[in-house]
C-alpha cells in the first residue's frame, strides 16, 4: 500500500460543495484507487468539541495530524481521511476517518449531521461514538443519529421492505465503541466492581411499560443493541490540567495523566486487534479502491435524495469493481508478459511464463473484484487473455518464420542460383543437385534445430522445389528410365516426410495450447474456490457473530422480565437458524454451478486456443497416407 505510507496527513474525503451538498473529494478518491489490498476502516463520530481527533492521531501513531482545535470552534468538516499502514495485520491498511462534529449550533443542518453520522456507519467497520462525561440518559438523547438509521439507510432493494429485521442490518453494520471522554466516576454497581463494557450495558437497559415517555427512553437503547452485534466501551479519565489541554498536540507522553494514558494504549490495541476488514453484503472483503468506489455511490443517492441502500450499492459497486478488476487484471498480464518475452522462443518456455503471468493477474481480478455471482466478469477475463496469449503464439510463430526463412535464403541462396542458372540440366547433374540439397539441408537444419518453425519452412521450400528437381531429372541422360522412375518416387517420399515433419512440429504446437488451455481452466478453479471458501467462511463468521448477539439479547431480556420482546427475539433466532441452514445446504450448488460455468467458459474457448498458424492439426495426419 504505497500510496498509504506517503500519506504524511489527512485530506478530507467528503465536503460540502459550492451548492451546499456532499461530494467525495478527488485527491482522497484518488488515494484510495492507489490501495488494492483489504482496508479497516476506523470512523470516529459524536457531538464537536468532545476530543475525536485526538483518539484518530493516536491510531495513527502520530503527535497531531487530524485537526484537534483549542476553541469551541468545530474544526473538522465533512470526513477527513488518514491511510496508514496496518501496524497488526500484514498486506492491510488501516483507514481512519475523522467526522465533522454533530450539533455544532452555528450549522443549524440537523440532516446535514444526520448524513455525516450515516456515511460513517456505512464505510466503516468498526465505529466509534465519543462522547464526555457519563453514559445516561442526556447522553443517549444525543445520540439520536442511531434511531434514524432505519429511515436513512436500507439494507434490501425490495419496494416496500420497510419492516427489515434487525439481523439484516447487524450483518453489515460496523461493531460499535463508545468512548467516553473525561469520566469522573468509579465503576460500580453498588458495592461490586463493574467493567466499563458492563457500564455501558447496563446504560442499555430498556425499562418495562409502554407510555410515550418509556418508548421514547428505551429507543436509543433498543436500536444500539438491534444494531450493532459487538459493543465495546472505554472510559478515559481527563488527559491533561485544564490550561494543557488547549495544547494537546504539543504534549509528550510524560505530560499526560498516567491513567488516561494507558486507557490511550488499551484503546488502540483493542482496536488494532479486533477491527476487522470491511466488508458488503455478501461477506466480500473489500479494498480502498473499492472503498473509494462505495463512498461515490453512497454520496451520489444522498445527493440524489435518495435513501441509501445497501443491496442496490452491493450492486452498483461490484460493476464498477469488476470492470476496474478485469482491466487490472489483464494489464498485468500483458506487463508480465511483455517483461519477459524475447521472441522467438520455445512454446513451453512461452507456456510457463503465460501461466505465472496468468495466475499474477487472476490473483489481482480475485482481490479487486466480488459479488461476481455468475462468473460474467471471470470469464471475460479469461477470453481475454485468451485472445492476447493466442495472439503472442502467433507473433512468436511469424518471428520464428521469419528467422527461419531468412536462414534458408542464405542456405540455398547458391542452390538456387545454380538452379536459375542452368548448372544442373547436364549429364550427372540431378546426382549433384540432390547432394547438395541434401547438404544444405543439413546445414540449414543445424541452423535452426532450436526454431520451432524450422521444418515447416522446409517443407514449403521443397515442395516449392519439386518441380525445378523434376526438370533436373529429366534432363539427366545419364540415368536409365528405372533410376529415373526410383528417384521420383523418392523425391514425392522425401516431400511427402518433410511435410509429415512440419505437420508433427505445429501438432506439438497444438498439443501445447491443450495443455495451456487445461492449465488456465485448473488455475481459474482454484482461484475461485478459494474466493468462494473465505466469503463463505466470512458469511457464517457474519451469521454466527449475529446470533450470539441474539441469544444474549434474548437472555438479557428474560432476566429482566421482558417476556414478550424475549419470544419475539426468539423467533428471529429461529428465523436466523433456518437461513442459516439454508446457506450452508445450497453451498454445494452453488459451487458446482459455478464451476460448471467455468467449465462452459473453457469448452467454449477451447476450439478457439490452436496458434493461429498451427496448420491443419492432427486430424488431417491420416488422410496423408
Amino acid at each position: 500500500m504505497a500510496c498509504g505510507r506517503l500519506m504524511s496527513a489527512p485530506v478530507c474525503l467528503i465536503e460540502n460543495d459550492e451548492n451546499g451538498q456532499l461530494h467525495v473529494r478527488k485527491e482522497a478518491k484518488d488515494i484510495l484507487d492507489g490501495i488494492k489490498e483489504p482496508v479497516v476502516v476506523v470512523s470516529v463520530v459524536g457531538l464537536y468539541r468532545t476530543g475525536k481527533s485526538y483518539l484518530m492521531n493516536r491510531l495513527a501513531g502520530q503527535q497531531s495530524g487530524f485537526a484537534l482545535g483549542s476553541t469551541i470552534e468545530s474544526k473538522t468538516k465533512g470526513i477527513w481521511m488518514w491511510c496508514v499502514p496496518h501496524p497488526n495485520k500484514k498486506g492491510h491498511t488501516l483507514v481512519l476517518l475523522d467526522t465533522e462534529g454533530l450539533g455544532d449550533v452555528e450549522k443549524g443542518d440537523e440532516k446535514h449531521d444526520t448524513w455525516i453520522f450515516c456515511l460513517a456507519v456505512l464505510l466503516s467497520s468498526t465505529l466509534v461514538y465519543n462522547s464526555l462525561g457519563v453514559i445516561d440518559n442526556t447522553a443517549l438523547e444525543k445520540l439520536h443519529y442511531v434511531t434514524e438509521l432505519t429511515e436513512n439507510i436500507r439494507v434490501k432493494a425490495k419496494e416496500g421492505q420497510h419492516e427489515e429485521e434487525s439481523a439484516d442490518f447487524m450483518r453489515v453494520f460496523p461493531s460499535f465503541v463508545w468512548a467516553v471522554r473525561d469520566f469522573t466516576l468509579e465503576l460500580k454497581r453498588g458495592d461490586e466492581l463493574i467493567t466499563s463494557d458492563e457500564y455501558l450495558e447496563g446504560a442499555l437497559k430498556p425499562k418495562t411499560g409502554c407510555s410515550p415517555q418509556t418508548v421514547r427512553y428505551n429507543l436509543p437503547r433498543n436500536c444500539l443493541r438491534q444494531f450493532f452485534a459487538v459493543r465495546k466501551c472505554f472510559v478515559f479519565p481527563r488527559p491533561a490540567s485544564t490550561p494543557n489541554m488547549r495544547r494537546m498536540e504539543q504534549l509528550n507522553e510524560e505530560e499526560l495523566e498516567s491513567e488516561f494514558l494507558e486507557q490511550a494504549n488499551t484503546f488502540c490495541c483493542y482496536i488494532y486487534n479486533s477491527a476487522q476488514p470491511k466488508t458488503v453484503t455478501g461477506g466480500c472483503t473489500i479494498t480502498g479502491t473499492a472503498l473509494g468506489n462505495l463512498a461515490e455511490v453512497y454520496v451520489e443517492a444522498i445527493r440524489s435524495g435518495n435513501v441509501p441502500c445497501l443491496e442496490n450499492a452491493v450492486v452498483s459497486l461490484a460493476k464498477i469493481q469488476n470492470v476496474s478488476a478485469v482491466e487490472e487484471a489483464l494489464q498485468l498480464y500483458m506487463t508480465e508478459m511483455f517483461n519477459m518475452l524475447q521472441l522467438p522462443m520455445h512454446p513451453e518456455e512461452l507456456s510457463d511464463i503465460h501461466t505465472d503471468a496468468e495466475k499474477k493477474a487472476i490473483e489481482v481480478f480475485i482481490t479487486l473484484s466480488f459479488n461476481d455471482n455468475d462468473k460474467t466478469y471471470h470469464q471475460e477475463l479469461m477470453g481475454k487473455i485468451h485472445n492476447e496469449y493466442q495472439d503472442m503464439c502467433q507473433q512468436n510463430l511469424e518471428v520464428s518464420r521469419m528467422q527461419c526463412e531468412e536462414i534458408l535464403h542464405e542456405v540455398f541462396d547458391k542452390l538456387d542460383k545454380s538452379i536459375s542458372n542452368g548448372s544442373y540440366l547436364k549429364p550427372g547433374g540431378y546426382r549433384q543437385y540432390r547432394d547438395t540439397l541434401s547438404h544444405l539441408t543439413s546445414d540449414y537444419r543445424a541452423r535452426t534445430h532450436s526454431q520451432i518453425m524450422c521444418e515447416e519452412v522446409l517443407s514449403t521450400y521443397l515442395r516449392a522445389k519439386e518441380d525445378a528437381g523434376n526438370m533436373i531429372l529429366q534432363a539427366d541422360q545419364s540415368l536409365s528410365k528405372v533410376e529415373q522412375e526410383n528417384e521420383v518416387q523418392r523425391l514425392k517420399n522425401e516431400i511427402l516426410e518433410q511435410r509429415q515433419k512440419g505437420l508433427e512440429e505445429q501438432n506439438q504446437l497444438q498439443e501445447q495450447a491443450f495443455k495451456d488451455m487445461q492449465r488456465t481452466h485448473d488455475e481459474h478453479v482454484k482461484q475461485i474456490f478459494h474466493q468462494m471458501e473465505r466469503e463463505q467462511e466470512r458469511i457464517i463468521r457474519d451469521n454466527e457473530r449475529v446470533l450470539e448477539a441474539k441469544l444474549k439479547e434474548r437472555e438479557a431480556l428474560l432476566q429482566q422480565g421482558f417476556q414478550q420482546e424475549a419470544a419475539r427475539m426468539q423467533r428471529e433466532i429461529d428465523s436466523l437458524k433456518s437461513d442459516m441452514n439454508k446457506q450452508e445446504t445450497s453451498q454445494p450448488s452453488t459451487v458446482s454451478k459455478v464451476m460448471d460455468g467455468i467449465g462452459t467458459a473453457a469448452t467454449f474457448l477451447l476450439p478457439g486456443f490452436i496458434p493461429k498458424l498451427a496448420g491443419i492439426g492432427l486430424s488431417m495426419l491420416s488422410k496423408l497416407f
